[in-house]
C-alpha cells in the first residue's frame, strides 16, 4: 500500500525545514542539560531533522527516574542552536502548558497515555489554538479503537498536522521483540486516514540495539514515513532503556545502509 503525504503534511513538513523520510533521534530521558545539547551536537552530523528526548517520564513504578525539568527544558530549547526541531512527551494538559511555555517545536502523546481517552481528550483540549504537530503513539495493548479515537480527538480539536507512531504492542510472550510490531494494525489505521503520516519507533519494538536495522528495514518496504530511534552518546550509562539506544555515530552509519 502507498502511503503518501497529503497536500497539508507537505506543507508543514516545509514550514518546519524537514526532508522524507523523517528521522527523530535523541535519548530516551533528558538526564542533564549537558547530556541534551551534546547529544544535539553529536546528531548535527546526522540524517535527523528532530531532536526527541523525555522530560516527563511515565515511570511504571513510584520513584524511579525524575528529570530536573527546567534545566533539560531549556537545554531542549538550546538544542535548536544545531538548526533542529525538538520533540517531547506530554501525558496531561499541565505538561502542554509547560512544553508551550519552553517553546518545544512538537509534542507527542504516549502509549500509556492513548489508552485512556479522558487523558487524550484532556491533551486534545488543551491544545486548542495551538499550530504545533502532534504524533500519537498506539496505545500499549493492540486496541485499533483506542489508537483511531486518539487520533480522532486531537485532529476535533486541531488542524491536521497529527502523525500515527507505531512503537509496537506489549505481551507476555516476546522471544524477538521487546514489543509486538503488528504490522497489520498500522495497516489498518492507515486505512481509515489515508492521509496519516505513520513513524516507527523501532527501539521500542526491539528492545535492543542490534536489531533495529532491520526491523526499520521493514518499515521503509511499508512505506513508513519516518522513524523515532533513541539515542545516547553513551547508551550503556543511559539512566532508562540503556538496551536499546544506539550512539549518534551508529545513527549514521544506519542511515548510510
Amino acid at each position: 500500500m502507498k502511503m503518501e503525504i497529503t497536500k497539508e503534511n507537505r506543507t508543514w513538513l516545509d514550514n518546519l525545514g524537514l526532508s522524507h523520510p523523517i528521522v527523530i533521534a535523541g535519548p530516551c530521558s533528558a538526564e542533564t542539560e549537558e547530556q541534551v545539547l551534546k547529544t544535539a551536537h553529536e546528531l548535527k552530523d546526522t540524517d535527523t531533522n528532530i531532536f526527541r528526548a523525555g522530560i516527563w517520564k511515565p515511570r511504571t513504578r513510584p520513584g524511579g527516574l525524575k528529570a530536573l525539568e527546567k534545566k533539560v527544558c531549556l537545554g531542549c530549547k538550546s538544542a535548536r542552536r544545531n538548526r533542529i526541531n525538538v520533540t517531547t512527551e506530554v501525558g496531561n494538559a499541565e505538561h502542554v502548558e509547560k512544553a508551550l511555555k519552553y517553546d518545544i517545536d512538537i509534542l507527542w502523546i504516549g502509549a500509556r497515555t492513548t489508552v485512556n481517552p479522558f487523558a487524550v481528550q484532556e491533551i486534545a483540549d488543551a491544545l486548542k489554538g495551538v499550530d504545533k504537530p502532534i504524533l500519537v503513539k498506539n496505545p500499549v495493548n493492540p486496541d485499533l479503537a483506542l489508537w483511531l479515537g486518539g487520533v480522532e480527538r486531537i485532529r476535533i480539536c486541531r488542524h491536521q498536522s497529527t502523525w500515527g507512531h507505531s512503537r509496537g504492542f506489549s505481551s507476555y510472550k516476546t522471544l524477538n521483540y521487546r514489543n509486538k510490531p503488528k504490522w497489520h494494525i498500522a495497516i489498518e489505521l492507515k486505512k481509515e486516514f489515508p492521509d496519516l503520516p505513520l513513524i516507527l519507533d523501532p527501539s521500542h519494538i526491539c528492545g535492543r540495539r542490534d536489531t533495529i536495522l532491520d526491523v526499520s528495514q521493514t518499515a521503509l518496504d511499508l512505506n513508513y514515513d519516518g522513524f523515532m530511534i533513541e539515542t545516547h552518546i553513551t547508551p550503556d550509562d543511559a539512566w532508562s532503556d540503556a538496551k536499546q539506544q544506539i550512539t549518534p555515530s551508529r545513527l549514521k552509519e544506519i542511515s548510510k545502509t
